[in-house]
This record gives C-alpha cells, structure tokens and sequence, in this order.
C-alpha cells in the first residue's frame, strides 16, 4: 500500500525512486526512445549526448527537461499498474458557505456537466470574477465519484495561492500541493494542486484536469507543459481550461462557437472593471520615475507600481524611498518575495514596486495600478489586461484607478483598453452588472 501511496499516477526514474518490494505492479519504458524522443516532456530536437558512467557507452541525453533531473538512452521510467489508493470517506465534502454570482452559477454547472461527460470546457472570466469558485461543485461531486482531480497553473504562486483555498473548502480531501522544493512531493492526494512543469512527473493520473492561467507564460510558449498536462490526463478524462485573457485564436473559435466555453463579463461583486487610462510621460528610461508619475503616487494611499525591467524598478525605488521610506519592490528571484506581498496585503507596504511577476494571482484590496513604460514589448494584451485586473477586485472595494504611462502608444495597449471596455458591455447587456 505505501508504494501505490507513493506511485499512483507517477512516472519516475530510478533515481527518483525507493527501493522497491513489489516490481510486479510496475510497468517500465526507456526515457528515450529512437528516432530521438524524450518520454518525460515529449522533446524531439533538444538533445545532446556524453560519456555517459552508468551504461560505459556515449549517451544521447533530453536537454529541454534537464532541470528535473537527466533522461538519458539508459533511463528506465516506471510508473504504477497496481490498484489505486482508495479516496477518504469524506472526499470531496464541501466546507463553503459562499454564493455564486448569476455568471458563477451558469459557469459552474457547465463545468460540472463537462466533468460529468468526460469533456473539454472553457471559462473566460474577467480578472477578479471568482473564477476558483467556480470550480467547487464540479471539484466535490468528482471527488465523491471516486474521481482523481489535479488543478495546475503554470506559476508557483499561483499554486500556493490556491492552496489553502482548496485546504478551507475541501479540509476532508487535503491537496497535495506540488511545486519545485514542495514538502509535498512524495504525498498521495485524490486532489492535487501543481504547477504545469510538476506534471512532467505523471501519466495518465488524473480524471479530471483543470489548467488555470492558460494563457500565462511559460506555458503559452512552452510545447512540453503542453504535453504534459495531455500525459497527465488518463484516455477518458474532462479538461477545464480557465482564463481571464484568452489568445486571439481562442477567441475567435469562443465567439465562432468552435470551443466549447462560458464567459463571464462581469465581476462577482456587480461592478465594472476598471478602465485604464493611457497618460504620456516622456522618456521615463531617462527620469526612471516621471514627474508625473510621482504626482500620480502622491495622491495614492496603495499602490501598485509595473516597471518592464528589474534595473529601472531598482533605479526608481532608490528615489521614492526618498519619499517613504516603507516603498518596497518585488521580482521573480526576490528571496523575500512572500514575505513583501504579505506586507502589501497587511497594508506594511504602501506602494509596491514590481515586474510583470505580480500580473495575476494576486489580490490587495483597495489598490490602484500604474505602469511606466507600458509601450514596452513585455507588456503584452493578456499582460495588460491581467494588470488592470488587479484593481477593484474585493467587494469592499470594488472601483481602482489603473493608468498606462507611455513614451508611446501601442496597438498592445489600445487593443486591452478596448478588451476590457467590451467585458462591460457584455456585462451590462447580460444585466451583470450595476450600472
């Protein structure tokens, strides 16, 4: 039993593996097979090969997924045929007392009807929408169905965001929560938060898959997170996708009717979203921080500030700690990254300087967003819009004020303002909102 507890739903290598009592509820396949192809991430062209010590001969090698450890011509990957762990009495019982907004509820059924028939199912929901709560009544009724469920984002933060969420609604079913260096890595769980890079470590695993922020870097752009949430999920399965910034592709086959989906225009608390308002201020490469961007602060009581590189934000903090000495800033290897956000949220933390990290699964109440330099090529449509979404998200304090500090307009900028201004068409057409 403490094997099936640890390997269920895992493929692994020998190195990731204990020593073994029962092989005979194991199947095994190479890492690498030839033609040159990498079992763990789906790799077709990254290779490379050395002298290779644990089989004497030049060894071809995986380069895309090294970074979670070697998959070389002499790797074995095993992974679990015994029978699987059975789900706790209670599993998927619901600790939530919450309601759904009318856009909520009609999502909500339409993913649990996909659950239910083994579909594919998209909901686009505007940031801040509740798009988590959504998922409750189709995460509880496939769990008492002796359902395994995986929800995986493509950013750890994300997953540690979701985490205790889950923990709250689902106390009888705990998550097993997986990321780079999680304690959680060797935990059997019928419901498992991860991140998209961790689901390398799967196949065939999971009845229902749920992919939040798909349209999030790196797995827009990255084949192999692609790969493997598909060889995570087992042959009969349903997949959820969630997004609040679909690509252009995804909505157009959304409006045409060729993906299958729910959007919701509107906010859980009935409120429009925030429209950005694009402000001209000169070449803020040379100021750092713009004279008008300091008047912007100045009438900010919490703030969020975007800069496109960690140089400029660094340069720009050195000046408005000047103007208060509790400014702080934040980026992707910030050791204390967790620790800042906690600080912003407890309201430590007046203004909050940050790269694009800080563009989704955030939420601090009352804050209003700025962007210099929003013409610069990081600051992408999605990116935008997911930044204007931080603003006016609680119901306590549902408006924000976001403005985009240029040196120049772009067509990125133009089309997110007109993004978001038709959400609140959509919203008040479908009588989501109160207007």
């Amino acid at each position: 039993m403490k094997q099936a507890l640890f390997f269920s739903g895992r493929e692994l290598t020998d190195e990731e593996i204990p020593i073994l009592s029962d092989v005979h509820s194991l199947a095994v396949r190479p890492g690498l097979s030839h033609p040159l192809l990498c079992h763990r991430c789906g790799n077709t062209s990254n290779f490379s090969s050395h002298p290779c010590a644990r089989c004497g001969t030049d060894c071809a090698y995986c380069r895309n997924c090294i970074q979670m450890g070697k998959i070389s011509s002499c790797t074995t990957l095993y992974r679990w045929i015994g029978p699987e762990p059975l789900h706790p009495k209670r599993a998927g019982e619901m600790h939530w007392s919450g309601t759904l907004s009318a856009g909520q509820q009609a999502a909500s059924q339409h993913v649990r009807l996909a659950i239910e028939n083994d579909r594919e199912h998209t909901v686009w929901a505007v940031a801040g929408a509740g798009k988590t709560e959504v998922l409750f009544g189709g995460i509880a009724e496939a769990l008492q169905n002796g359902k395994r469920v995986c929800i995986a984002a493509p950013r750890a933060d994300v997953v540690r965001e979701l985490a205790p969420r889950l923990q709250n609604v689902f106390p009888d079913t705990p998550p097993a929560v997986l990321y780079g260096g999680s304690p959680d890595r060797h935990t059997y769980s019928p419901l498992v938060i991860s991140t998209t890079h961790q689901l390398l470590r799967f196949f065939e695993a999971f009845d229902v898959m749920i992919v939040d922020e798909v349209d999030a870097f790196p797995y827009t752009f990255d084949a192999s997170l692609q790969f493997a949430v598909q060889k995570a999920r087992k042959k009969i399965s349903s997949l959820i996708y969630l997004t609040a910034t679909p690509e252009p592709s995804w909505q157009e086959d959304i409006h045409s009717g060729r993906r299958e989906a729910t959007v919701i225009p509107a906010r859980y608390h009935r409120h429009p979203l925030p429209v950005p308002e694009m402000k001209w201020c000169g070449n803020w490469k040379k100021s750092i921080v713009p004279a008008s961007v300091l008047d912007w602060l100045k009438e900010k009581e919490k703030a969020l500030l975007f800069y496109p590189h960690i140089e400029t934000m660094d340069k720009a903090l050195l000046t408005l700690k000047e103007m208060d000495a509790r400014i702080q800033s934040v980026h992707a290897e910030d050791p204390l990254r967790k620790e800042k956000v906690e600080a912003m949220r407890r309201g430590d933390i007046p203004v909050l300087l940050t790269t694009t990290i800080l563009e989704r699964g955030v939420t601090f109440p009352g804050v209003d967003v700025a962007i210099v330099g929003a013409e610069d090529r990081i600051f992408t449509e999605s990116a935008l819009v997911q930044i204007a979404g931080r603003a006016g998200r609680s119901a306590d304090c549902p408006t924000g004020i976001v403005t985009f500090f240029h040196y120049g307009k772009t067509n990125a900028m133009v089309r997110a303002i007109s993004q978001i201004n038709r959400m609140n068409k959509l919203g008040e057409e479908k009588g989501l909102l109160d207007v």
